[in-house]
């Protein structure tokens, strides 16, 4: 916790996490969020002016984020000032069901607009390209391709299940079935799914998991649980998510799409591809691990787009 942060509300805060853990179960990178966005609140000079007696501080503390730099002395964009005001409402509503706040404060404040961005995916083609550039196009050999088998795996699964990046590096061995083209998932909020994968993807998995995979597996010599984990660096340790940016990153600048394509990208493109093949937008939904169907509604103006795009190039009166 930050220098100067009350005593008190360094207890709260540890009391709200756990609470967060223990009796909701939310996911260790939403935990780590929580944390960060509170200890900020924490230790700035708002909190300390009575942060259990009035919601004058934590206005105070989010307006000033609103209007001036945040802790990195950069402005921070409407999503990251939505995300810090919902963390701080929830711990204000759990402090009031403590009884460590005098106030409703969560109640005086508001969410800033949730902008609506919409995803820019790749063409079917595009993520073609993308795919070919991250690994070898004839018969690989794994002596000279491990790198780029590897690489071609992950990215293959990436956009054959639409899995988020973090699900993804989070695998282990026994989450894939090849057998049954299947790979289960734990998602946001521990939610778990069983998605199918295509036979492209299980095809470059399974040359993975067979001539690149062990030799990677056997560099770090610990205990193996659950088989291991699916995608592993050069040294033998799980992929990381900064690692697998980087994949995708370099796959992109070599298939000329630099600064268009990330992992999420290709799950933006997974979406956008099914819905435009005639998927149902709750089968979408499914698939994505979407809580709430309006999240992944955003796909269907998207794609409305494309058909007016199709319209406009090819009717003779458009």
């Amino acid at each position: 916790m930050p220098p100067g942060t009350p005593l008190d509300l360094v207890a709260a805060i540890e009391g709200f996490l756990l609470h967060l853990r223990v009796e909701r179960g939310l996911a260790h990178a939403t935990l780590e969020a929580y944390g960060a966005d509170l200890r900020d609140f924490g230790g700035s000079p708002e909190a300390r002016g009575g942060w259990e007696r009035s919601p004058d501080p934590a206005v105070a503390y989010l307006g000033r984020l609103a209007s001036t730099a945040g802790p990195a002395g950069v402005r921070l964009r409407a999503t990251s000032r939505r995300r810090r005001t919902a963390a701080i409402r929830a711990f204000y509503r759990f402090a009031l069901a403590e009884d460590l706040v005098r106030v409703d404060v969560a109640a005086h404040l508001d969410l800033p607009r949730e902008p609506r961005l919409l995803p820019d995916p790749l063409r079917v083609e595009e993520v073609a390209r993308l795919l070919d550039a991250a690994g070898p196009t004839g018969a690989p050999d794994p002596a000279q391709d491990a790198g780029p088998i590897r690489s071609r795996a992950l990215l293959e699964l990436l956009y054959a299940a639409g899995l988020r990046v973090s699900e993804a590096t989070g695998l282990d061995a026994d989450d894939l079935d090849l057998d049954a083209a299947t790979v289960r998932v734990i998602g946001k909020g521990d939610k778990e799914r069983l998605l199918p994968v295509g036979e492209v993807a299980v095809d470059w998995l399974r040359r993975y998991e067979t001539s690149v995979r062990p030799a990677l597996l056997a560099l770090h010599a610990v205990p193996v649980h659950r088989g291991g984990p699916v995608f592993l660096g050069s040294r033998g340790r799980r992929l990381t998510r900064q690692q697998a940016w980087d994949v995708v990153k370099r796959a992109a600048a070599a298939a000329g799409l630099a600064g268009r394509a990330t992992p999420h990208t290709l799950r933006h493109s997974f979406a956008t591809h099914l819905l435009e093949g005639g998927a149902d937008l709750r089968i979408v939904q499914e698939l994505l691990g979407h809580a709430s169907i309006s999240t992944t509604q955003i796909y269907t103006h998207l794609t409305g787009e494309r058909v007016r795009e199709v319209y406009a190039r090819a009717h003779p009166r458009a």
